[in-house]
């Protein structure tokens, strides 16, 4: 059993390194179609003095994380959210994007949100996997 949930976590950081290195989106992110495929919508937040981005994934985009070879996907869903909030393109918020899509419907189906935040550190796609898509402090209590 150890052996089994050794090996799962090493694949899990194998995918998490492959989808963060994914290449960014060539689509301009400031033309925004209207056409939410994968972000229905986003909304800054507050929490005390910190900022937060809430994305709301779409059902679609749901069913895509939990598939393997969605890293063009990925890439699309973050134009949606530039297109969206051409303020949220900050260092470390795309790979905190980028760890939400991969991991958030394996670790909590159905989250209402996926939470990023600019004052979070830059950290290695090992480091972020380990704090929960969530580096340099837990996730915000709202």
């Amino acid at each position: 059993m150890r052996s089994s949930l050794a090996a799962l976590g090493a694949a899990c950081l194998a995918l998490g390194a492959t989808l963060f290195s994914a290449s960014t989106a060539a689509a301009d992110p400031g033309q925004d179609s209207g056409a939410h495929m994968y972000v229905d919508h986003v909304q800054w937040a507050k929490w005390g003095d910190l900022s937060s981005l809430r994305v709301y994934p779409t059902d679609a985009a749901r069913a895509l994380t939990r598939q393997p070879g969605s890293a063009v996907q990925a890439d699309q869903a973050w134009t949606e959210v530039l297109a969206q909030s051409p303020d949220a393109d900050l260092p470390g918020m795309r790979e905190q994007f980028l760890c939400h899509w991969t991991f958030a419907e394996l670790t909590e189906p159905g989250k209402t949100s996926w939470n990023l935040e600019p004052w979070r550190p830059e950290v290695t796609p090992e480091v972020m996997l380990a704090s929960g898509c969530n580096p340099g402090g837990s996730e915000e209590p709202f």
